[in-house]
């Protein structure tokens, strides 16, 4: 006897066979025939959380965390609407997601039916694929081609919106679409005779540079380790983009520290004068060039991505290589050992960035009366740097400052919105990770403003019971507008303070969690210290000065060189040597 299985049945069973653990989402009328069938199985857990969006963010912290992809179930019309911006999120910064959207029944589609948006339509320039399922019997096949595409290249969020009358319809166990051959087939291995070409032009530079992205991290741990060994057989010096921080260790001589509008002086004036930059993963995006007409004007570029469409979208390279950049730093490795180049005696490039090192573009002025945010962030480091964390954070000034105060010496440790700048992410991306990881120690860094954006996820953390940890920035303002306006706006903060704030510690015993304040710089210590030693999710609302701004910067416009730094005397005035360096 031939079997029927309902759409909402094989969404599940193929969910299953392809290895799902987690689920993130939250129910309507238009998939409940898919949480009926969640409701008569026990393999794939679901996280009920409070807002879509909030689903998105924390399967992306989930798929960042542990290198599976996210899978999102959510209803049509607002329910995927508000799940746009976790898709997008995931598009800019190359997140693996499934994302599963109900949908009015097929014979309802066009007539405006309650709950109906144009779920394609809206998600087709934001998502790497998505599919209109109207057949129960392709379903199977759908969702597999769904996973390998979101997983596979440049990974990216991919939409597969399913009709109610298509989740309740059944399709024969012997009449079910087969799983279709591989249609999508991203070049992935490297060619060989480019890789010895690059290999050659490093061997042969005098002041090169590894300019590092996410896509070493998203390319496996295997990826950052092979960084590590390019970069000692070269002695070049390394430095990496918001995404990729944790790829390369932070406490190697080699490492400058992070590039682009809020990075060090040394990696900004490394890039600009280096003969040869070797871009690994990473898309010479806005916010590392600057002004394109003044970026690195005189080096060669070599550039190594998977997405073929990045090489020569902002800046043209002299070398470009397409594949997996894990596998090219393999094949560069083993390039570089069989054509036996010794290791190049970079001494002079070496002298010239110890040049710029002297400026100390890090350095900000302690302060009695006030905690300063770097001060925070720096003591937070010290208190966890044993325990291996996992850091969050939502956008803004306390995200600038903990990419460059908290020091990250292994991949997958650090999860941020980047390419989309997405208030809100860090709390849910938070839980994502705690969930994929339950035995780490799991902190997101925010601010009081963006905190706010999807603070419901309190409920979340409570009803699963994950010891999730939240260290707000206070300083009452959202902080990166207010400085914008500060230095371009002659200090018209327009809406800027953030007024009638919540009390912090209140609202978080209200959801259940432990509530901390701190005040004033003696209290920070021993506030971190029982934020870490409570077994349970906390709060930390830590008041810092209000009116700090985040340097280095590089203003809007203008060349990577042009940095804003803080004045000389907490800077550092530059040494004759130096300025003649620069």
């Amino acid at each position: 006897m031939t079997t029927e299985k309902s759409g909402a049945d094989i969404l599940i069973e193929t969910l299953c066979d392809l290895g799902v653990e987690v689920v993130f989402g939250y129910p309507g009328g238009a998939v409940l025939p898919i949480y009926d069938a969640l409701f008569k199985q026990d393999r794939i857990k679901h996280i009920l959380v409070r807002h879509e969006q909030a689903a998105t963010h924390a399967a992306e912290g989930y798929a960042r965390a542990t290198g599976k992809p996210g899978v999102v179930l959510v209803t049509s019309g607002p329910g995927a609407t508000n799940a746009v911006t976790g898709i997008t999120d995931a598009l800019m910064d190359s997140i693996p997601m499934i994302v599963i959207t109900g949908q009015v029944a097929t014979h309802l589609i066009g007539t405006d039916a309650f709950q109906e948006a144009d779920t394609v339509g809206i998600t087709r320039h934001c998502s790497k694929h998505n599919y209109l399922v109207k057949d129960p019997a392709t379903l199977a096949g759908v969702l597999h081609e769904a996973f390998r595409i979101a997983t596979c290249g440049r990974p990216g969020p991919v939409v597969v919106d399913i009709p109610k009358d298509v989740q309740v319809a059944t399709a024969r166990a012997d009449n079910i679409a087969p799983i279709r051959p591989k249609p999508y087939a991203p070049q992935t291995v490297p060619d060989v005779a480019l890789i010895e070409q690059a290999v050659d032009m490093l061997a042969a530079a005098e002041r090169p540079i590894f300019y590092t992205g996410g896509g070493i991290i998203n390319s496996g741990p295997e990826a950052s380790g092979l960084l590590r060994e390019l970069a000692a057989l070269t002695g070049a010096p390394v430095t990496s983009t918001l995404m990729g921080l944790g790829a390369f260790p932070a406490s190697s001589d080699q490492w400058l520290g992070m590039l682009g509008m809020h990075g060090t002086y040394e990696a900004n004036w490394a890039m600009n004068k280096a003969d040869l930059i070797v871009c690994l993963g990473a898309r010479f995006d806005d916010r590392v060039t600057g002004r394109l007409d003044a970026f690195s004007p005189h080096s060669r570029k070599i550039h190594v991505d998977i997405d073929r469409s990045s090489i020569n979208k902002n800046v043209r390279v002299d070398l470009p290589i397409i594949g997996d950049v894990g596998l090219a730093l393999e094949a560069m490795v083993g390039a570089w050992q069989a054509r036996q180049h010794p290791k190049p005696d970079l001494t002079e490039w070496w002298s010239r960035i110890e040049g710029w090192r002297k400026t100390q573009s890090l350095a900000f002025k302690d302060r009695k009366d006030a905690i300063m945010p770097q001060r925070a962030i720096r003591a937070l480091w010290e208190a966890t740097r044993d325990k291996s964390p996992i850091i969050t954070t939502e956008v803004g000034q306390h995200q600038m400052w903990a990419a460059q105060h908290f020091h990250f010496e292994a991949p997958n440790k650090w999860l941020t919105s980047g390419g989309l700048g997405t208030m809100g992410y860090g709390l849910p991306a938070a839980i994502g990770a705690q969930l994929g990881n339950p035995d780490s120690l799991v902190i997101d860094i925010a601010g009081e403003a963006s905190i706010q954006m999807n603070i419901q996820e309190l409920g979340t953390a409570t009803q699963y019971r994950l010891p999730v940890k939240i260290f707000i920035l206070n300083n009452e303002y959202m902080g990166m507008v207010r400085q914008w306006q500060e230095l371009t706006y002659q200090s018209r903060y327009s809406e800027s303070y953030s007024d009638a704030l919540p009390d912090f510690v209140k609202l978080a015993e209200a959801y259940g969690w432990k509530g901390i304040l701190i005040e004033n710089p003696d209290q920070l210590d021993s506030g971190i210290a029982e934020m870490l030693a409570y077994d349970g999710p906390v709060i930390v609302d830590c008041r810092v000065a209000k009116l700090a701004n985040c340097f280095p910067m590089i203003p809007s416009g203008a060349a990577h060189t042009d940095m804003i730094l803080e004045d000389a005397q907490v800077a550092g005035e530059l040494d004759d040597e130096a300025k003649a360096l620069v």
